[in-house]
């Protein structure tokens, strides 16, 4: 097998996991909890930061949505309560999204359905 053809196969072998576990995650956390797989990362990623909000942009930055699409998945957070949004006192532009008390039971319950699919697609490391 040629180089190209090695490499071929391996992008697509990454991607097909990638795909089966990401509708998993998508189909399982919103029947269970209400959220899709980016509604869970935004909120798994606002717990990790461990502050009280953090700025749109350094959130899209860090994750693997476009900044528009972080925004929509915010909203929807929003509306269901999960999160809120407030300006940037020194810069209009800024804006930043607190996770709410309701989004942090979400995410902790949400949570144990993350890891035990991870758990059985990828296997435990520990």
């Amino acid at each position: 097998m040629s180089s190209r053809a090695h490499l071929a196969e391996k992008w697509r072998s990454l991607v097909t996991s990638y795909n089966e576990i990401a509708c998993r995650l998508d189909r399982e956390l919103h029947e269970a909890h209400g959220v899709s797989m980016n509604e869970f990362e935004t909120l798994d990623r606002l717990v990790e930061q461990g502050c009280d909000s953090c700025r749109m942009q350094d959130l899209a930055s860090a994750m693997y949505l476009s900044q528009s699409a972080l925004s929509r998945t915010v909203g929807r957070l929003e509306r269901a309560g999960l999160v809120k949004r407030a300006l940037c006192e020194s810069d209009r532009r800024g804006v930043f999204v607190e996770i709410t008390r309701a989004g942090r039971d979400r995410h902790e319950q949400a949570r144990r359905t993350q890891q035990a699919i991870l758990e059985q697609l990828l296997g435990a490391d520990t």
